[in-house]
């Protein structure tokens, strides 16, 4: 009989990386329906069309990168074995997987990446890269504290 506690690390590994998808797709389905400006003097909230990647390099480039981070996806997926199973890295890496999925999801479906939050001196940036980015930043200082 196959119980659910067999596959506790893979389901919060899956649904981390799940509810980041839906929540990133979601939030960005409401930017770009309602095409907001609200500035809230520390952080604007504003649609911007991101044909390339970070800080605007590599601008219409959608396939490119829409093939980097299907790598990086897949490149995760394929050494999930190798991930601890512990709850910190399981949901850090569902984080992370989460995001670039749900930046590539807009990569591939509207060739371009939608950006809303804005502080003015950084660049525009979504749900999906900060939690790329939180969670990188997490797991460099989880596996370094770890040697």
């Amino acid at each position: 009989m196959v119980t659910l506690s067999k596959y506790k690390w893979e389901l919060w590994f899956g649904i981390t990386a799940l509810l980041v998808v839906l929540l990133d797709q979601l939030i960005k389905q409401l930017i770009f329906v309602s095409n907001p400006y609200l500035n809230l003097k520390i952080i604007t909230f504003h649609l911007v069309q991101n044909t390339g990647a970070g800080f605007g390099i590599l601008p219409n480039q959608a396939f490119l990168l829409g093939l980097v981070s299907l790598a990086a996806a897949l490149l995760v997926l394929f050494s999930y074995k190798k991930i601890e199973k512990s709850y910190f890295p399981q949901i850090f890496w569902g984080i992370f997987l989460g995001g670039i999925i749900g930046n590539l999801i807009d990569r591939l479906f509207r060739t371009f990446v939608i950006d809303y939050l804005d502080l003015g001196w950084w660049p525009a940036f979504n749900l999906a890269d900060a939690v790329i980015t939180i969670s990188l930043i997490s797991l460099v200082l989880w596996y370094w504290r770890k040697e």
